[in-house]
């Protein structure tokens, strides 16, 4: 998938954090809406999920396993309407005498370029079937970190943190590798019609692309085509393109010190004040604002890019 792909290879995982609960019923555990993700695993037991946007109280069971976005509030318990406890403070043990269920949870940030390109990718909350092969490969990393976390051994803590960075990326594969039926731009890559005009369009966003050689590429008309894109991510193909546009932008702003022009010309802009106009709309400020109130933040900045 190369969306995908270029996104993970201009992301960075600024933190990662693993934790093993272990609560008795009776028990909730809540989840405030913060600048994290979150990748959790039932690995023993039940519990009821709430929140994330869910119509009602879902059922959760032993290997039910699934990815929730920044930003999104939600709770485990044993049964809905516990008292609840912030997940930043809960401790093992857990008081309760009645049944124990094993919760596998790391969070992730993100540094903030990454961040609104990948959350835009992801719907709010996202199951993943660990019976899939991506599935699989995710257990058994979570499984790793689980038994680093519990010896303790020398390093372990560096080979749990690389291994939850391991484990995210685990998790977006598996996201993209399962079924169909959501809206953005997952669902868009999961499309066989749709998939080839996305990833030619991120192999060459230098290209003056129009929706009539998207559509060609993907062998629909024009209107059937244009339709079927905002069906599924919810913009139009060249506002997509746009959206991808800045985001490579703004990395190579942070990441190197590649003039306004350059950077125009690397990704289908034909000036650099081009660039700015269109930067400025979406940002609302202007591609040299941005660049120096990130260099200012104390992101590292590289000769050229790569």
């Amino acid at each position: 998938m190369r969306a995908v792909d270029d996104l993970l290879l201009t992301m960075n995982i600024e933190q990662s954090q693993f934790k093993r609960m272990t609560p008795r019923a009776p028990w909730g555990i809540a989840f405030p809406a913060r600048h994290v993700a979150r990748l959790l695993l039932i690995a023993r037991g039940s519990c009821w999920l709430t929140g994330a946007g869910l119509a009602e109280p879902l059922r959760l069971r032993t290997n039910d396993c699934f990815l929730v976005r920044d930003g999104v509030t939600f709770e485990l318990q044993d049964r809905p309407g516990r008292a609840l406890v912030d997940c930043e403070d809960f401790e093992n043990p857990a008081q309760g005498a009645g049944e124990s269920t094993e919760i596998l949870s790391s969070r992730f940030t993100f540094d903030a370029v990454a961040a609104d390109a990948l959350f835009a990718l992801l719907p709010p909350l996202f199951r993943i079937d660990l019976d899939e092969r991506a599935g699989r490969q995710l257990r058994a990393t979570f499984d790793l970190i689980a038994q680093e976390a519990a010896e303790g051994a020398l390093g372990s803590g560096f080979i749990s943190a690389r291994l939850s960075d391991v484990l995210f990326v685990q998790a977006l594969r598996a996201c993209t590798a399962g079924p169909a039926g959501s809206v953005g731009w997952l669902a868009a890559l999961r499309d066989p019609l749709l998939a080839p005009a996305i990833n030619t369009m991120h192999a060459n966003l230098a290209h003056p692309w129009t929706v009539g050689e998207l559509a060609h590429i993907a062998g629909m008309s024009r209107s059937a085509f244009a339709a079927a894109f905002r069906a599924k991510t919810g913009e139009t193909p060249l506002g997509y393109l746009t959206t991808w546009r800045l985001f490579r932008a703004k990395t190579l702003l942070r990441d190197t010190d590649m003039s306004l022009q350059e950077i125009a010309a690397h990704i289908g802009y034909r000036t650099g004040q081009a660039l700015s106009r269109t930067f400025a709309k979406h940002e609302g400020q202007t591609p040299g604002t941005w660049r120096q109130k990130t260099r200012t933040a104390g992101r590292p900045v590289a000769a050229q890019a790569g």
